[in-house]
């Protein structure tokens, strides 16, 4: 059973049941030291200004794979490597019922450049930067239980 995280209780009950229903391709690049890329949403965009991992709508037709090759491409310039799918998560978003495939990704070719004039930082346990975007928690929650079993000592903040 899929659980949904409510972005906002109060605004996705005014949203009502017409909202649209959208599929993101996530990508959680992580580098050997365990940090990980995080970008903000970009001005014009709903959420603009807070932090999430990059990635996109799916495409008609496209597996989460390909729309995760071809967001990074158009949003961030580089080519990846193999991708892990890793998780699927719901969002209950004001504007949309979001269902959010994380992939984590370990190789990549090319320099970042941010096309849609965000910015980036790569991050560890706690991130310092924000306010995060609601679909993006979950992840922070994961990487903090993965790294208690491997011995390390990172914990959200």
């Amino acid at each position: 059973m899929s659980r949904v995280l409510v972005a906002d209780p109060e605004l996705a009950r005014v949203g009502g049941p017409n909202r649209e229903r959208v599929a993101v391709a996530v990508g959680i690049l992580l580098q050997a030291d365990g940090s990980f890329l995080m970008t903000s949403r970009p001005v014009g965009k709903v959420y603009a200004g807070y932090w999430e991992f990059p990635g996109g709508k799916l495409e008609a037709g496209e597996s989460v794979e390909q729309a995760l090759r071809r967001e990074l491409q158009e949003e961030i310039g580089i080519s990846i490597g193999p991708v892990a799918p890793w998780r699927v998560e719901q969002v209950d978003y004001p504007h949309a019922l979001v269902e959010l495939h994380f992939c984590k990704v370990f190789e990549w070719t090319g320099q970042l450049h941010m096309r849609e004039g965000q910015s980036f930082a790569w991050q560890q346990l706690p991130v310092q930067v924000g306010p995060v975007l609601p679909g993006t928690v979950p992840v922070l929650d994961w990487f903090a239980r993965e790294r208690q079993f491997t011995g390390a000592t990172f914990l959200v903040a």
